[in-house]
């Protein structure tokens, strides 16, 4: 039996609770989802409040409208985005009962504040996302670190001794049988109803589709929503090469499960290509295989080539849904995440310029008015934002993928710790790319201050997305390295000044270690690292509290959708 939340205990009434015992890891036939409790009547109704000290939290998010020009697309071309745009609501919907027990309309009604209801759609539950996970309503509980993909009842310990089908899948719900034992369900079973939705407007999008190739991908994506048989979507995501319509759709990154990193959180992204941009950026790729030759490691964690036709394009983001819109928006993307197919294609990096625009007007510039020495910001510039992000992104195609003299993938030997750890082999590359391609003189823009000045700017922005974040903890992580080497240095009235032969040498160090670390498969040394380094010190709190007093946002909130593009 699984045990249910204070949330579910005070907000709901007993009745209701026991429907969801009875129900809950008992998935029905037709529709094995996670219950609705939609039917509550509103007089046995608790009202949900805002717990007074997270008054100020309201506020980090900055309102972004997501529009676009789609003058330029044809009738067809204009349908077909209203459908993937309908198609990413199903993924929205999805990820809610991934990450939180009740039904979102249901939840939403139990709070009367319209800020506060706001709050809690943006972080998809009643924990703050960017704030550790720590709940901001009343009578709720911790976060339970596997979300909705394990039961709430089961521990580390238990899971570790057991074995079942499909125990580390990508693509499956943990649940009990009806001995209590724990089974894996898969997604096309367990969410069969939502995901045959979503297979059938994929057709309708693909019959719309004026490019082939992506017509192709649309159809195969279908079908994978039928028989999480991701693999040959992938392989033709990477083929698309001409389409100027773009789709990210399904389960796909692994941070929501906190518990072992192992299953894939719902999720989409609906873009348009900007050409004019994707042209300059595509000659990058092509350095690939070279720059994972002069990795600062040793010969073996370096030895597993990347594939050198990868795709590096920039878009024009209209619809985020799921996992990608919770909390902390993504402003780039590194796919597939499938090894094989990373091996064999490379990967595509998707650069969502309009998102980085309005973060970098909004959050970035003004936190480098507070933190940054006055002589070192004409160095923060918005080519440089662009490129970090953007090399980040192609960083997580060099380095290794499977563990030294083992098939288990870096992923699998790192668990949880994985994301975090993989975030900060992609910044610290992403870097380290810059220093050596610029030096050949690939790089034509600006100079390397501008790269360097910009990211530590960077890292204040992204360290507070916090702990609960693999990014925000790779940024701690980082923040804490590079002081041990002295890559910057704090004056006396609070401004952080970037020592740039330090930098350099402190990049070469941490990639030098993250690498060993992944392709050791050391899961205790990234524990370590991750408990020395993952942690924001009473120094660095103070600054980050110095942007809080000036209301500097701490992220982006996009108000989007079919409306927003006159369709």
């Amino acid at each position: 039996m699984r045990i249910l939340s204070r949330f579910c205990r005070s907000a709901i009434t007993v009745v209701v609770c026991s429907i969801l015992i009875s129900s809950c890891d008992n998935p029905t036939n037709d529709n094995t989802q996670i219950p609705k409790v939609a039917e509550i009547s509103t007089d046995k109704k608790a009202e949900l409040s805002l717990i007074e000290s997270n008054e100020s939290r309201l506020n980090i998010y900055f309102p972004v409208t997501l529009s676009a020009n789609i003058s330029h697309l044809t009738d067809n071309q204009q349908q077909m985005l209203a459908v993937l745009i309908e198609a990413s609501v199903i993924m929205d919907n999805l990820f809610w009962k991934q990450a939180f027990p009740q039904d979102k309309n249901a939840f939403l009604s139990l709070i009367n504040d319209p800020k506060v209801q706001n709050f809690a759609d943006i972080n998809y539950g009643p924990w703050d996302r960017l704030n550790g996970d720590k709940p901001f309503l009343s009578d709720t509980d911790e976060k339970f670190l596997g979300a909705q993909f394990y039961p709430e009842d089961m521990t580390k310990a238990e899971f570790d001794s057991t074995d079942f089908a499909d125990k580390d899948g990508l693509y499956s719900m943990v649940r009990r049988d009806e001995e209590g034992k724990l089974t894996a369900i898969s997604y096309s079973t367990y969410f069969s109803k939502e995901l045959k939705e979503a297979s059938l407007l994929l057709t309708k999008a693909a019959n719309l589709a004026e490019d082939k190739s992506f017509a192709a991908y649309l159809n195969l994506r279908a079908e994978a929503l039928l028989t999480d048989n991701y693999q040959p979507s992938d392989y033709a995501w990477m083929d698309m090469k001409t389409n100027p319509i773009e789709l990210v759709y399904g389960p796909i990154e692994t941070y929501e499960d906190k518990l072992f990193g192992y299953r894939a959180a719902f999720e989409s992204y609906v873009l348009l290509k900007d050409l004019v941009w994707s042209e300059k950026l595509s000659k990058y790729a092509s350095y690939l295989p070279e720059l994972q030759l002069g990795l600062p490691v040793e010969a073996e964690y370096k030895a597993q080539m990347p594939g050198a036709n990868a795709d590096l394009n920039a878009y024009d983001v209209i619809y985020y849904a799921g996992h990608s819109n919770a909390g902390s928006k993504t402003i780039a993307i590194n796919l597939p995440n499938d090894e094989e197919v990373q091996l064999a294609k490379g990967t595509r990096r998707l650069q969502l310029k309009n998102a980085m625009q309005a973060k970098f007007d909004n959050i970035l510039v003004p936190i480098s008015k507070q933190l940054i020495v006055p002589e070192q910001r004409k160095h923060i510039t918005f080519n440089a934002f662009f490129a970090n992000t953007m090399f980040h992104e192609v960083a997580h195609g060099l380095g290794i993928k499977t563990v030294l003299g083992s098939e288990q993938t870096v992923r699998q030997a790192l668990k949880e710790h994985a994301s975090a750890l993989e975030e900060g082999k992609a910044d610290i590359l992403g870097l380290y790319m810059v220093q050596q391609l610029l030096a050949k003189g690939v790089i034509d823009e600006g100079m390397l201050q501008d790269y360097y000045v910009t990211f530590m700017a960077g890292i204040f922005r992204s360290v507070r997305f916090g702990a609960s974040s693999a990014h925000g903890k790779a940024n701690m992580i980082r923040f804490n390295f590079f002081q041990e080497y002295q890559a910057f240095s704090r004056n006396s009235e609070g401004f952080y000044l970037v020592d740039m032969q330090k930098m350099g040498d402190a990049i070469d160090a941490l990639s030098n270690k993250i690498l060993t670390l992944q392709g050791d498969g050391d899961y205790d040394g990234v524990a370590k690292l991750v408990a020395d380094k993952g942690v924001i010190r009473t120094q660095l709190q103070q600054d980050l509290d110095k942007l809080t007093a000036a209301d500097i946002p701490v992220d982006v909130d996009f108000t989007q959708g079919i409306k927003v593009l006159g369709l």
